[in-house]
């Protein structure tokens, strides 16, 4: 099964996104992580979906979704060169004199420590699904207390015109 990201553009409206978790559910998709916010346009939001289908399936999801009422527009992000990221916050088991070894695990993900307590430290990472899968596994030995994470936030690429050579 492929995974695929759709980008669906709503209007801001009570009871918009019951409808397309519905419309998800009868059709038979697992929502991995849905994530919706605020666009650039007053109105109306942004919803970003991770779900795995084949294409054609996807294609016939695509069909229903913008038939749904207030869905404006809707991109299988998945389809062309994107950039997708997510956000993760990870409480780790820590004393105080773990902080210099738990800041060398962690620094190299270019994440923070943002918080430290008398017996555990937060830890926040953003980057692809892949990075932050690899952080926690690293972390674990540490002992998790708890996790919690965003879905995935996506954006197709711009398209870069490559310059004529310069002489």
């Amino acid at each position: 099964m492929q995974r695929h990201t759709i980008a669906v553009l709503v209007n801001d409206q009570p009871g918009v996104l019951t409808r397309v978790a519905n419309l998800f559910g009868q059709r038979g998709f697992n929502i991995d992580s849905i994530t919706v916010g605020a666009t650039e346009e007053k109105g109306l939001s942004r919803m970003i979906i991770s779900t795995g289908g084949s294409d054609q399936e996807i294609n016939q999801l695509m069909k229903q979704l913008i038939k749904l009422i207030d869905c404006l527009s809707v991109t299988n992000l998945s389809e062309n060169q994107m950039v997708s990221r997510e956000l993760a916050l990870i409480k780790v088991n820590a004393a105080p004199n773990q902080l210099v070894e738990l800041n060398g695990i962690v620094e190299p993900f270019r994440a923070t420590i943002v918080d430290i307590g008398p017996s555990s430290l937060i830890v926040q990472v953003t980057g692809d699904s892949e990075k932050i899968d690899a952080l926690v596994t690293l972390l674990e030995p540490y002992g998790i207390a708890e996790l919690t994470r965003t879905g995935s936030l996506a954006m197709a690429r711009s398209i870069v015109a490559v310059p004529a050579s310069v002489e």
